[in-house]
């Protein structure tokens, strides 16, 4: 099976969708497809190209087995509507280009989405390479970025409802990250197949986290007492996080020298709280900058537990943040500040950690005192929430799942 999948964001950059599509493809090469990739100049989340890749139309390697194609893009920092547009564009179109003349004709063409209008290239080169279209959705756009307030023009709105739903149409097969994706599009479209393929746990790379570096050592190095509570978020730091709310809470636990936050990771969002660090006065919130995810993964190792937050919006109730999944493979409990589906999953069903109200401070000061209050019970939810990530998000399964419906719509034919 000869499979393309076209994405923006894909490794050396570092973040939860790259390392997700690249596990994804990398499973698929595992059972036998010829995978192709087609992404951009690595430039995620700095919005500049990486300097290895600097001055290039187009480069191909190879890589893990599959064939990488990389192609230029517009980068800015400014983060204007405008400027967004312009970068996701610019990746449309010299991604058509390069794909219509360097692409040979394939089985299936899987692109990522958002950004949306990705799906322009996606159906056109489905169409040129003779390939089934399967649209991956790990963000419902335009919706989101309604809610989010990103995007308030009528017109914008109703032209990009009118392409999502025709990159639907288009699909042979539409793939959802969370239930609540997949339970939107067959409201939408009851005549298409959604198939649910979440993210999940690397269970190699735990394994080689587990077996990285000495936890306490780690912990010496940050000036940390071994029974200093230690508190974790990792990845990007942006506006739909508000991970001011942390910052609150230390504010809160001040007298609290021993309760330690540690904010890894980089994004629009980071200067202005490191205002808000330097106004509230709150020594024990330290920002550690991005680093590769092997060391992140040893890192959190040395960590009791990692605080998951997104701002109080209806659209983030069916968000599954990825961070949780390695976290607690790794056994740390989770304070989880995000309400809908990954509470009942996580804190009802996997009994793996705290919930506190989105954007409620005083709600994660006291979740963080009750995990220091009670340290056996906090080493219970870690093991709970291990073996509830191994049973039911093991990532091998879920591309199995995946392999399999691939099969199904090459051996049919359908289109």
């Amino acid at each position: 099976m000869k499979v393309i999948f076209l994405t923006q964001y894909f490794p050396p950059e570092t973040g939860a969708p790259q390392n997700r599509l690249f596990a994804m493809a990398k499973a698929l090469v595992d059972r036998g497809a010829e995978v192709t990739v087609l992404t951009a100049m690595p430039n995620y989340p700095d919005m500049r190209i990486q300097e290895a890749y600097r001055g290039k139309w187009h480069l191909r390697t190879q890589e893990s087995g599959m064939t990488v194609h990389r192609v230029w893009l517009l980068v800015s920092q400014q983060r204007s509507i405008l400027w967004r547009l312009a970068n996701y564009f610019s990746f449309v179109f010299t991604a058509l280009v390069v794909g219509l003349f360097k692409l040979r004709r394939s089985d299936v063409l899987l692109v990522e989405s958002p950004p949306l209008f990705l799906g322009i290239t996606a159906m056109l080169l489905a169409r040129a390479k003779g390939a089934r279209l399967v649209f991956n959705v790990s963000d419902l756009w335009p919706e989101s970025a309604v809610q989010l307030g990103l995007v308030t023009n009528r017109w914008m709105i109703g032209a990009s409802t009118w392409l999502e739903e025709l990159c639907y149409r288009k699909a042979s097969l539409i793939t959802g990250q969370t239930k609540g994706i997949v339970a939107n599009i067959q409201q939408r479209m009851p005549h298409k197949e959604v198939l649910w393929v979440p993210n999940g746990v690397d269970l190699e790379a735990i394994g080689q986290a587990e077996q990285a570096g000495d936890p306490e050592a780690a912990r010496a190095r940050l000036g940390i007492a071994p029974n200093d509570l230690v508190l974790t978020y990792a990845g990007i730091i942006g506006h739909a996080q508000g991970l001011e709310v942390v910052l609150q809470a230390a504010d809160r636990l001040r007298d609290r020298r021993d309760i330690h936050f540690l904010l890894i990771g980089d994004g629009p969002e980071k200067a202005g709280l490191l205002q808000l660090k330097e106004q509230l006065q709150v020594p024990q919130v330290r920002f550690v900058d991005r680093m590769p995810r092997a060391d992140l993964l040893a890192l959190l190792r040395a960590t009791d537990a990692v605080v998951v937050p997104l701002r109080r919006n209806d659209l983030f109730k069916g968000a599954i943040p990825s961070k949780i999944f390695e976290a607690l493979a790794l056994s740390k409990p989770v304070l989880l500040g995000v309400e809908g589906e990954a509470g009942e999953l996580f804190i009802e069903e996997g009994r793996a950690g705290i919930a506190f109200a989105p954007e409620n401070a005083e709600a994660l000061a006291t979740a963080v005192l009750q995990l220091d209050a009670d340290r056996d019970a906090m080493q219970r939810m870690g093991s709970s929430g291990r073996r509830y990530v191994l049973e039911k998000f093991d990532r091998q399964v879920i591309s199995g799942r995946l392999w399999e419906a691939l099969q199904r719509l090459v051996s049919t034919g359908s289109r």
